[in-house]
């Protein structure tokens, strides 16, 4: 998967902003780029993004700062990531594409593959909720194909 910082700092600041968000008052963003070494002007970059698509409303003003926008059992991480425009992926081959998936200019070997995956990791990251990762319960990932395997063996 080619997930690059865009998305991982956008998925560990929403988990951020989850874990510190109180009824009171907004979490400003300097708190949160503090806590988890992020610049400043780029989490002003991805929470831009994030309030754009609905996952995080913002207040101005002295006490500003952000909330979610649903609860964090109701945002799931692929929302986040897609989001902040990252391709969620293995990269390599474009989605859908018919051919010229490689240099050849035809479509490549193993395009079916990296699909597939692409799927996977989407599914995945959709079935796992930021109160997943802020309580641990990250779902184990089995692909079916293995399971058959190990009953077949």
């Amino acid at each position: 998967m080619r997930l690059t910082s865009k998305g991982r700092y956008a998925v560990m600041a929403m988990a951020d902003l989850a874990m510190h968000q109180g009824d009171e008052r907004p979490v400003p963003l300097q708190d949160i780029a503090a806590r988890q070494a992020i610049s400043l002007s780029y989490l002003e970059q991805l929470f831009s993004r994030l309030r754009r698509s609905g996952l995080v409303t913002s207040v101005r003003g002295p006490g500003g700062g952000y909330r979610l926008a649903r609860t964090a059992g109701q945002t799931s991480i692929a929302e986040i990531v897609v989001a902040v425009n990252e391709a969620i992926g293995p990269g390599g081959c474009e989605d859908g594409a018919i051919e010229d998936c490689s240099d050849t200019g035809r479509r490549c070997v193993a395009h079916d593959l990296w699909e597939a995956l692409g799927r996977n990791i989407e599914d995945f990251l959709s079935s796992v909720s930021l109160q997943d990762v802020l309580s641990g319960r990250i779902p184990r990932a089995v692909p079916v194909a293995v399971e058959r395997r190990q009953e077949a063996a």
